[in-house]
């Protein structure tokens, strides 16, 4: 993994956190995620948790700006409930992420050692869907 360090946007964290703590209440919403549309906009989700398999806080946020008109994101965070932090995504959230959005910056860690970093450094040797589609021309 190459790991460039970007400029934090605080904001990101600040948004995520504040939903974390006032609107994940119970075991059904336990993480918040906020991110900054190529507009500027910031947008933020909770996940729905299921004992199915739930979408994560970051794919509600897909979905939540996608229907604010928002369909280019520039960076993204997740944070946890209870005061646990930024929460880095899971592995089907990076392969989305990813997917959606090749430029995507996560900001990832913990403590003093947050950072930002592009989502094509947490998914080494990763699979890009869209390079393995038909042509269709």
């Amino acid at each position: 993994m190459t790991t460039q360090i970007r400029p934090i946007d605080h904001e990101h964290i600040q948004a995520a956190a504040h939903v974390a703590r006032t609107r994940c209440q119970g075991d059904n919403h336990t993480m918040a995620a906020a991110a900054r549309a190529r507009d500027g906009r910031i947008v933020t989700a909770v996940n729905a948790y299921h004992f199915t398999g739930g979408p994560c806080a970051e794919l509600v946020l897909i979905g939540a700006a996608a229907a604010q008109g928002a369909y280019q994101l520039d960076t993204i965070v997740a944070v946890g409930d209870r005061d646990r932090g930024v929460v880095p995504p899971c592995g089907r959230c990076r392969q989305v992420l990813l997917d959606y959005f090749p430029a995507l910056e996560v900001i990832v860690g913990e403590d003093d050692r947050i950072r930002t970093v592009p989502v094509t450094d947490l998914l080494p040797e990763s699979y890009v869907w869209a390079d393995h589609q038909l042509d269709t021309e």
